[in-house]
């Protein structure tokens, strides 16, 4: 039996679609604080923060140059967001 690259593109989009519905089924984290909810990733996001301006310390105290610092910074941070989401919620 042979498939049509037809049929492959309509069974793949189908798929795709099927798992793209699924994911929003379940709720999303959220903590109480203070009376409101706060969504996970703005936990997760401050407190990156506060571990990058820690590594800029660290950094800073040890004497590291850094070649292009504009990337780092920014980019530690997302580092550090996406590591803490993945340790703490999943």
């Amino acid at each position: 039996m042979i498939v049509t690259n037809g049929f492959r593109r309509l069974a793949t989009y189908g798929l795709l679609l099927a798992v793209m519905s699924c994911a929003g089924c379940t709720r999303a984290p959220s903590f109480e604080l203070f009376g409101s909810f706060f969504p996970a990733w703005l936990i997760c996001l401050a407190l990156s923060l506060l571990l990058t301006v820690a590594t800029r310390w660290l950094l800073l105290r040890a004497r590291v140059v850094l070649a292009v610092s504009i990337l780092t910074y920014p980019s530690l941070t997302a580092l550090f967001t996406f590591a803490l989401w993945l340790a703490l919620f999943r």
